[in-house]
């Protein structure tokens, strides 16, 4: 396949690049595209060096059969008719399209023969801390459906780029140093602190980060799932963490649970508190898996269940999760 990449030299168009390479995406070509500032960089990918070519309103995508697009939301809406016009797929990672009517919102573990419905040939790739939180209530979900759910995210540096995560290692130093911190990527210095503001708010009190997890989970799940969420900011560099309550329709208990979780596609138990093993981003970083532990019954609601999940952001977040649905158009259902 002919595969374009738009915003190659960003935190996600590299774990692209590692991700395709890694699971042996078959490629004959590959064309990368960035901004003025990218243009003319150079990477290695199967031992070749290919070079970042401006992206601008031409031609460049005759011949594309996908194109990965990581280039914010901006750009996206902007050359989206010169990506897909010729034919080639645009799975996009921006919040651009997802909650277009016609475009899918797909992850894979949960909706992907949705993928195969993109009249527009776009298709989009959810917000990194719903493509974690959806796969994870999918499990529980094929037991009993999932009225309400509470969560409060963990969201690392990572979640804001490389340059954030740049940020937080230089506010580190400054600190210890006793140095004025530079803050330019969050509201406010993230090292030694955490920040309950994610994205911009929204005129009902939630941040848009937060109001994506609702609007997303409900298109995703095809449910009328309610999500209400809190997005912190917390001095990590990367992989995201959350806390998750959810009320069911029928109880279900911890070992069905457990069971449901330990069987799931793209899951991973992790759940043996007794010898302090629970999901930690100090040691998953870089991993595929949603992994998920201190499941235990919510004692103030019967039909409650509360656990906890991590996931790389950058991976199955965002590139993982792209390169899972140009997968399954291609036929390979078994990655």
């Amino acid at each position: 396949m002919v595969i374009a990449i738009v915003g190659a030299s960003g935190a996600v168009g590299q774990e692209l690049l590692a991700v395709l390479e890694q699971r042996q995406f078959p490629i004959s070509e590959l064309r990368l595209f960035g901004s003025e500032r990218s243009a003319g960089n150079t990477y290695l990918f199967r031992g070749k060096e290919h070079t970042v070519h401006l992206l601008q309103h031409d031609d460049a995508f005759q011949g594309v059969d996908i194109a990965f697009v990581s280039a914010g939301a901006g750009v996206s809406r902007a050359y989206a008719e010169d990506i897909t016009r010729f034919g080639a797929i645009m799975i996009d990672n921006s919040s651009a399209f997802r909650m277009d009517e016609d475009v899918p919102l797909v992850v894979p573990e949960v909706n992907a023969a949705d993928a195969l419905k993109a009249p527009r040939r776009i298709i989009a790739n959810p917000n990194c801390t719903t493509i974690q939180m959806v796969v994870a209530l999918q499990a529980i979900e094929q037991i009993s459906h999932i009225k309400r759910v509470h969560v409060a995210t963990y969201q690392a540096a990572s979640g804001a780029g490389a340059q954030a995560m740049k940020e937080l290692e230089t506010q580190y130093r400054q600190v210890l140093n006793g140095e004025d911190v530079t803050v330019n990527k969050f509201a406010y210095q993230l090292a030694y602190n955490v920040i309950p503001h994610i994205d911009v708010f929204t005129e009902n009190g939630y941040t848009k980060e937060e109001m994506k997890m609702f609007n997303e989970t409900r298109k995703i799940m095809h449910s009328d799932v309610k999500v209400s969420a809190t997005c912190v900011r917390v001095p990590s560099l990367r992989a995201h963490s959350e806390s998750i309550w959810i009320e069911t329709e029928k109880p279900v208990s911890v070992s069905q649970a457990k069971a449901a979780f330990a069987n799931a596609k793209g899951c991973v138990l992790m759940d043996d508190p007794e010898n302090k093993i629970y999901p930690m981003p100090l040691f998953l970083s870089g991993k595929d898996e949603v992994f998920i532990g201190r499941i235990r019954k919510d004692i103030s609601d019967d039909n409650g269940l509360s656990f906890w999940c991590v996931s790389d952001q950058i991976r199955k977040g965002a590139a993982l999760n792209a390169v899972q649905i140009a997968e399954y158009l291609n036929g390979q259902n078994d990655k």
